[in-house]
């Protein structure tokens, strides 16, 4: 799945307002970020990624709470929005892209089944947006279809926010 034009509109975006960008991501497992560093200059907008695979490393990395944890679980709207604030609050970036969901082939549930990934976008100043998408296919087609949303979703999130 080619990525390229949308890593390509949000450098400009980030570039255009001297803005950069972390992730925070669990499903995608350091995908996000994989895509970005392979662009040449990627460190003129992209700051750094949090790979919180664990609830533990989701705790004590970005400052989930245990208490989110407990009630909504990993793969929820409170999670990934408490994801994407904590990467604002432990990094030097502007903006922040957070992922967590079920990319198979086993840990799905009736309530969570397996393509549910929730994707957050967070920035200083400005009002953390969550979404929910159901993906289809194998875990590496939820993978990228994840990483594709999150990047498009971040566009959309600057040209309305920053």
């Amino acid at each position: 799945m080619d990525l390229q034009k949308e890593i390509s509109q949000l450098k400009t975006q980030l570039l255009k307002r001297r803005l950069t960008i972390c992730t925070a991501e669990s499903c995608t497992g350091g995908l996000i970020s994989k895509l970005f560093t392979d662009k040449p200059g990627s460190s003129e907008w992209f700051d750094c990624a949090f790979i919180t695979y664990t609830n533990d490393a989701k705790k004590q990395m970005l400052g989930v709470k245990q208490s989110t944890l407990t009630s909504s679980g990993a793969v929820s709207q409170p999670t990934v929005s408490e994801m994407s604030e904590g990467a604002i609050k432990n990094s030097q970036s502007n903006i922040s892209i957070a992922t967590s969901g079920v990319a198979g082939p086993g840990g799905g549930s009736k309530e969570k089944p397996i393509g549910m990934v929730w994707i957050s976008w967070s920035a200083k100043n400005y009002e953390t947006v969550t979404e929910c998408f159901y993906f289809d296919g194998d875990r590496d087609s939820i993978r990228f279809k994840a990483a594709k949303a999150a990047i498009k979703g971040a566009v959309k999130y600057i040209v309305k926010n920053a």
